[in-house]
């Protein structure tokens, strides 16, 4: 587990190829939105020069990235981050790049692998830290079947898995309909064979190691059919990197078998959502900042400066940490939903908690408000910026801690006793970045964020917006 090529070591890259009968290298990239584009070389075609120099594509063809005018752009692999693809037929090694910007001779600014990097070299250039720590625990629901409709006249989905309660009168034939099903908010650590996932997390789990992942465990989570698979926390880079590992062999291991995953925030209506709990620590010199013996949940004032960074730029880092209008239908009231921005010692109810038992090399904080429709590098690296700030400015007022139990005030008492939020609705996150982004400078310019509002306003507010619901039939049809 970990590396199996060191980095900048292009001779060790081509002795790994070697030593595993290459015959494919895979060379993939992450847009805006988080998502992995490739593209195939032969093990043969590839020179030491290319690995150095780049290897040319169109960035016109990414959306929202280049104009065709300006189109040409170099893929920059980081060879240290190779590993052999366990789902191709042909022996494949895939290589995460960074997108070259040949005009402006830098990193290309709209990379968010590049980003992510740019927050490292802020961080350490601001005398705060010289290392990131992330640890990421992305949830996800495995289905069946998935139909959707998306027409003038027509607008439905339609996802089945066996361990609905829906599913209680199916037909099944002769093997008939067994009964075990986790049922609403039932699914947190049942058995076999209410748990109907065990072999198949199994498998999930056992490929991820052999892409590099150490993974730690894996459960059923609370909502029917929903799991989560832990894995050893990193360097931001990395966290990120492994995030895209991740939901790949959580999709593939599942096309293989015949279902589907999603890691899709709220994909079903009166049960938990997916997050993407994030937990975060800053060191330096081998030291954790976040720790000081006999405070709060040993909680040091650089960690509550941080997270107060994270509170205080809160509709800007929910653009990027939960960037899709299903991201806010998981943070509603009555599913567990993390949108209560205080923090709390093993609680939670709260947006940030600190984990129980957490000595000197373990304290962290845990934001449990993200979710995987984030691209991991722009999500991180916010993340981090945001808390820059606080502890740049000597940290700004956090509400707490508290121990008790958040989703049982109503909402006039998280209003009275002056308890902030996390935006409605992702309108409302991308008006706030709108106001609040000169924090975001290190990493991103004015035009960027610009970009990227109209770009999300474009692609998900506006034409959610414009699409009526079978509720909103129900609701006022007949008025």
């Amino acid at each position: 587990m970990g590396k199996f090529v060191e980095e900048n070591d292009v001779a060790g890259f081509f002795k790994f190829c070697e030593e595993n009968e290459v015959e494919f290298v895979d060379f993939r990239f992450t847009d805006v939105k988080g998502a992995w584009h490739h593209i195939s070389y032969r093990m043969s075609a590839v020179s030491e020069e290319q690995l150095e120099g780049g290897l040319p594509f169109d960035g016109s063809s990414i959306e929202n990235w280049q104009p065709i005018n300006e189109s040409d752009m170099l893929l920059k692999p980081d060879v240290g981050s190779a590993f052999l693809d366990p789902f191709t037929a042909d022996s494949t090694v895939v290589v995460i790049c960074d997108v070259y910007d040949i005009y402006k001779n830098e990193l290309y600014a709209k990379c968010p692998r590049s980003i992510a990097k740019k927050a490292l070299k802020a961080l350490e250039e601001a005398g705060v830290a010289d290392a990131a720590y992330f640890g990421p625990e992305n949830e996800f629901f495995i289905f069946d079947d998935v139909k959707i409709v998306d027409k003038d006249n027509h607008q439905s989905f339609k996802v089945e898995t066996d361990e609905g309660h829906w599913a209680d009168d199916a037909d099944y034939g002769e093997m008939g309909n067994m009964g075990h099903r986790p049922r609403i908010k039932g699914g947190y650590f049942p058995t076999m064979p209410t748990d109907s996932a065990v072999d198949l997390r199994a498998e999930i789990m056992q490929v991820l190691e052999d892409v590099g992942l150490e993974v730690v465990l894996g459960h059923h989570e609370v909502a029917q059919g929903q799991h989560e698979i832990g894995i050893v926390f990193s360097d931001i880079i990395t966290a990120a990197d492994n995030v895209q590992k991740y939901k790949y062999v959580v999709k593939m291991v599942a096309h293989l078998n015949g279902k589907t995953a999603t890691f899709m925030p709220k994909p079903i209506y009166n049960d938990n959502g997916n997050g993407m709990h994030v937990h975060q620590s800053l060191w330096k010199d081998g030291v954790n900042l976040f720790y000081e013996e006999g405070a709060y949940a040993n909680l040091s004032k650089t960690a509550l400066d941080y997270l107060s960074g994270i509170f205080r730029h809160k509709e800007a880092v929910a653009s990027f940490t939960n960037p899709s209008t299903n991201s806010f239908k998981r943070l509603l009231p009555g599913f567990e939903a993390p949108r209560i921005l205080t923090y709390s010692s093993q609680n939670r109810s709260a947006a940030c908690r600190i984990p129980y038992g957490a000595g000197e090399k373990a304290t962290r904080i845990e934001t449990r408000f993200p979710d995987s429709t984030s691209c991991p590098y722009l999500a991180f690296a916010v993340l981090m910026i945001a808390g820059l700030d606080g502890i740049k400015n000597g940290g700004y007022d956090l509400v707490g801690p508290f121990n008790e139990d958040l989703f049982e005030l109503s909402r006039d008492e998280i209003a009275e006793r002056g308890i902030p939020e996390l935006p409605n609705s992702f309108r409302d996150a991308l008006e706030g970045l709108e106001k609040d982004h000169d924090f975001l400078a290190p990493i991103m310019s004015p035009e960027y964020v610009k970009e990227y509002v109209d770009y999300m306003f474009d692609r998900h507010v506006i034409p959610v917006e414009g699409r009526p619901t079978a509720y909103e039939y129900i609701s006022t049809y007949s008025c």
